[in-house]
C-alpha cells in the first residue's frame, strides 16, 4: 500500500467516524425529546399503561416517606429554625474568613451538598401528576431544574479541591530571574482586521515584557500592507498566509513551522501583557510534563452590560466568575480550559498533539484537551498578567457567547470529545461534562420565565406542595446557597446579577444549542469586532429584545392575574405565582435596559491615573496632577492658583510626566477655571514611536495593575436593580459623561 493510499484510507475512516458521532449525538438528543413527547401524548390520549403508571406515582406522592414531610403539629416559626441556624453559621464563616479556603470552604461545600441532596429527594414529591397537562409541565420543569442542580452539584464536588498556583509561581520564578532557566520564547499575535492602533498597542506591550530571549510575531490573516509596514516600524516579525483556512487555529498552525521557540505565547490582537508575564509563567516549564499555563482574561473597558446600565465601576465583567471560581476548580481536577489568549504552551507537547485543533471553533479548548490526553499537565495561574478589550456593544457580546457555545458543543462531534477521548481520568471528564451542561441550562432559564404564565393562563400548578414544606425543605437550600454564592466565587458576582446576565443571552444560546445539535458545523468563525467606533446615538437591539418584550408583557398580565387569584382564593400556590411573576418582571425589565446600547465616546481608554506633570507655558512651568490619562491625551488639575494667560485653548505646550520622565507635546483643548484650582485638558500630538511606547508601558504594562474588584452582595444587587428601573441610565446620564470620555479603572 502506498503512502497516498494509506492517507486516503485514514481520511476516509476519520470522515466515517465523524459521521457516526454526528448521527449518534443528534439521534440521542432527538430520541430523548421524542420519548418524552410520546409519553406525554399517550398520557393525554388516555393510554392505559401510561395513565396507570402516573396514577401510581401520584398515590406514592400523596403518601411520601415521613422523612420527606415537614414535621406535623409544628408552627411555621419552628420550621424556620434549621434555616436560621444554617444561615447564621454560613454568615459567620463568610465574615470571619473572607475568601473560600481550607476548612471553611470544605464545611460550607459539605453543607451545600447535603442540602442539595435533601432538596432533590423532597423535590421529587412535589411533581404535580394530577392530570396530563399539569404532569407534562411539572415533569418538564423538574427535568430542567435538575439540569441546573446537577451542574451546580458537580461544581461543588470539584470545589472540594482547588489549586492556588501563586506560591508555586513565587518559587519557580527565581530560576527565571537568575537566568538559570531561560528557554527561548515566541510570542504570537493572531490578527484578523483589527485597527492599527490596537495592534500597535499590543505589539509594544509584548515587546515590553521583561524577558530574553523572545521574539514577537504578528500573524496577519488579512494580508494588509500597512500592517506589515507597522511591524517593520516597531521591529516585530510579520507572518501571513494566502488563505484563511481554519480561521485562528489555521493561522497559528501556519506559524508553527516558521518559528522555533521552545515555548509559545499567544495573545489575541487586543490583549496587552504586563511586563512580568513571562517571569511569572515560564518557571512552570521546569517540569518536563507541563504543557500549558493559562492566565485569566481581564479587561480595561467595561463590558456592554455594565456600560448600558451605567454600572461600570460596580459590576465586574462576566468572565470574572469563570476565571476566579471555575478555572481554579478545573485546575484542581486536572482539566484547565485553554482560553485562546494569555497562555503559554510547550512547542514539543503542542507538536505531539498535532498542533492547534482545527475541527472546532474552540480550537483553544480542544487543544488543551488533547494535551491532557497525551499525559501532559496544564496549570492555571490566577494572576491578571494581561488585559484586553471586552465586546463593545451588546450584539457583539452575544455573538461572542454564541461562538463559545457552538465551539464547545462541537465536542460531541469531533475526536477531541473530552467525554470519550482516551487518556483522561474520570474526574477530568466530570469537570468537562459540567462545562458542556452549562450551555444547556439556557433552556432551564427560559422555562423558569414561562412557569408563572402557566400558573395564571392555564391554571397549572407545577409544584404540589404546602407552605410548611417550602419553609422546611426549600428555604434552607435556597437561602444558604444565596448567602454563600458570592463568597464561593470570590466576590466576583452575586446570584441575582448572575441571573440578569444569563437572562440576556438565554434565547440566543438556546437557539444555538439546537442548531449545533442538528447541524454542528453549519457556521464558521466570526471575529468579535474591537476598537470600532459605532453610532453616536442610543440604539435598541430589537432582534435580541423581541422574545423578552413579549415575555415582559405576558409576565405583567400574569402578575395582575396571580395577584387577583391569591387575594380572592388565599391559596399559597397562587401567592407563589405572583412572587415568581414579580421577580421575572424585574429581571426582564433590567434585561431590556441592557439591550439599549449607549455609545462610547472614545475608542481610546482613559485611566484614572495620578501622575505629577510639568507643563511648559512659554518661559514659565506650571505644575499639576493628572486625573485622567490615555494614549491620546490627559486631564490635569493644577496644584496651585495662578493667573493663566487668556485664550489658552489651542495653545501648543511641552510637558513631562515627572515620575517616569516621559516628555510629550500637545495642544490645550479645554481650560476650566474655578474657585479652587484650574483644570486643563491636553491633546497629545506628534508622538514619536518611543514616546508612544513609554505611554503604553505606563498605561498597560505595570505589574499588578489589573486588580480584582468585589461585586455587590445580594441585597445591594437587589437595590441596584430597583434603582436602575426607577432611574434608567440612558435617561439620567451626566451631561459631562455624554460629552466627555469613558474612564477605565486601574
Amino acid at each position: 500500500m502506498t503512502v497516498s493510499e494509506f492517507n486516503t484510507q485514514h481520511l476516509f475512516r476519520r470522515f466515517r467516524l465523524r459521521l457516526l458521532r454526528l448521527r449518534l449525538a443528534t439521534l440521542i438528543l432527538i430520541g430523548i425529546i421524542t420519548i418524552g413527547a410520546g409519553i406525554s401524548i399517550a398520557w393525554f390520549a388516555g393510554e392505559g399503561t401510561i395513565t396507570e403508571l402516573f396514577e401510581q406515582l401520584n398515590q406514592f406522592q400523596a403518601n411520601p416517606p415521613q422523612l420527606l414531610e415537614a414535621p406535623m403539629n409544628t408552627s411555621n416559626k419552628y420550621l424556620l429554625i434549621p434555616t436560621f441556624i444554617l444561615l447564621a453559621f454560613a454568615f459567620i464563616v463568610t465574615k470571619i474568613i473572607p475568601t473560600p479556603r481550607g476548612w471553611a470552604r470544605f464545611v460550607i461545600i459539605i453543607i451545600l451538598l447535603s442540602l442539595t441532596i435533601r432538596y432533590l429527594f423532597w423535590r421529587v414529591t412535589t411533581i404535580n401528576l394530577d392530570d396530563p397537562l399539569n404532569g407534562t409541565i411539572s415533569l418538564t420543569l423538574f427535568a430542567l431544574e435538575m439540569l441546573v442542580v446537577v451542574s451546580s452539584a458537580i461544581q461543588l464536588f470539584l470545589m472540594l479541591k482547588i489549586k492556588n498556583r501563586s506560591p508555586q509561581a513565587d518559587q519557580l520564578q527565581e530560576a527565571v530571574r537568575k537566568k538559570e532557566f531561560r528557554p527561548t520564547v515566541d510570542i504570537l499575535i493572531p490578527s484578523y482586521d483589527e485597527p492599527e492602533f490596537i495592534l500597535r498597542r499590543t505589539i509594544m506591550g509584548c515587546q515590553a515584557i521583561n524577558y530574553e530571549p523572545k521574539t514577537v510575531y504578528l500573524l496577519d490573516d488579512t494580508r494588509r500592507p500597512h500592517i506589515k509596514k507597522l511591524t517593520e516600524e516597531l521591529g516585530c516579525e510579520y507572518l501571513t498566509r494566502p488563505t484563511n483556512e481554519h480561521a485562528k487555529a489555521g493561522n497559528l498552525n501556519n506559524a508553527l513551522p516558521k518559528t522555533n521557540g521552545e515555548l509559545i505565547v499567544v495573545f489575541d490582537a487586543d490583549f496587552v501583557p504586563t511586563s512580568n508575564f513571562l517571569e511569572r509563567t515560564v518557571g512552570f516549564f521546569q517540569d518536563e510534563k507541563m504543557a500549558l499555563v493559562q492566565t485569566p482574561q481581564s479587561f480595561y473597558n467595561a463590558d456592554p452590560i455594565a456600560h448600558n446600565l451605567g454600572l461600570e465601576d460596580i459590576l465586574t465583567p462576566e468572565e470574572e466568575v469563570f476565571y476566579r471560581q471555575i478555572q481554579p476548580i478545573k485546575d484542581g481536577a486536572g482539566s484547565v480550559v485553554c482560553s485562546g489568549t494569555a497562555f503559554i504552551v510547550r512547542r514539543k507537547a503542542l507538536e505531539e498533539a498535532g498542533g492547534f485543533v482545527t475541527e472546532s471553533l474552540s480550537e483553544d479548548y480542544f487543544t488543551g484537551i488533547r494535551l491532557s490526553a497525551q499525559g501532559y499537565h496544564l496549570a492555571y495561574l490566577d494572576e491578571k498578567l494581561s488585559a484586553g478589550l471586552a465586546a463593545e456593544n451588546i450584539g457583539a457580546h452575544i455573538t461572542q457567547r454564541i461562538r463559545w457555545a457552538r465551539g464547545t458543543l462541537q465536542a460531541f462531534f469531533i475526536e477531541a470529545n473530552p467525554l470519550i477521548i482516551k487518556g483522561l481520568s474520570i474526574k477530568q471528564r466530570l469537570a468537562h461534562l459540567e462545562g458542556l451542561l452549562h450551555w444547556f441550562t439556557s433552556f432551564s432559564r427560559i422555562f423558569f420565565l414561562l412557569m408563572p404564565l402557566a400558573y395564571s393562563f392555564l391554571q397549572v400548578l407545577p409544584l404540589k406542595t404546602t407552605i410548611e414544606e417550602v419553609i422546611y425543605f426549600f428555604l434552607p437550600f435556597y437561602l444558604v446557597q444565596l448567602t454563600v454564592f458570592s463568597w464561593l466565587n470570590c466576590r466576583s458576582r452575586s446570584g441575582i446579577l448572575s441571573d440578569v446576565y444569563s437572562l440576556v443571552s438565554a434565547f440566543p444560546l438556546a437557539i444555538t444549542v439546537i442548531q449545533v445539535m442538528i447541524r454542528p458545523f453549519s457556521s464558521g468563525f466570526k471575529v468579535t469586532p474591537k476598537g470600532v467606533k459605532g453610532e453616536q446615538k442610543i440604539r435598541f437591539n430589537w432582534i435580541l429584545a423581541l422574545p423578552l418584550v413579549i415575555l415582559f408583557i405576558l409576565s405583567a398580565i400574569s402578575l395582575w392575574r396571580c395577584l387577583g387569584m391569591a387575594f380572592l382564593h388565599t391559596n399559597h400556590d397562587w401567592r407563589l405565582g405572583w412572587v415568581w411573576s414579580g421577580y421575572n418582571l424585574l429581571m426582564l425589565g433590567i434585561a431590556l435596559l441592557i439591550l439599549l446600547d449607549i455609545p462610547s465616546q472614545d475608542v481610546y481608554q482613559w485611566f484614572n491615573l495620578r501622575r505629577i506633570v510639568a507643563v511648559k507655558l512659554g518661559r514659565e512651568t506650571i505644575w499639576g496632577v493628572t486625573t485622567k490619562l490615555s494614549e491620546v491625551g490627559l486631564e490635569m488639575t493644577l496644584t496651585h492658583q495662578l493667573e493663566l494667560p487668556p485664550n489658552l485653548e489651542s495653545y501648543e505646550v511641552e510637558l513631562e510626566l515627572v515620575e517616569e520622565k516621559i516628555k510629550l507635546q500637545g495642544v490645550i483643548t479645554v481650560l476650566e477655571k474655578s474657585d479652587d484650582f484650574p483644570r486643563l485638558k491636553i491633546q497629545l500630538e506628534n508622538l514619536t514611536t518611543e514616546q508612544h511606547r513609554q505611554l503604553v508601558e505606563l498605561l498597560f504594562c505595570r505589574p499588578g495593575q489589573w486588580l480584582s474588584r468585589s461585586s455587590p452582595g445580594e441585597i445591594q444587587s437587589l437595590f441596584l436593580l430597583f434603582r436602575i428601573l426607577i432611574r434608567p441610565h440612558f435617561l439620567f446620564r451626566n451631561r459631562q459623561e455624554i460629552k466627555g470620555v469613558k474612564v477605565a479603572q486601574v
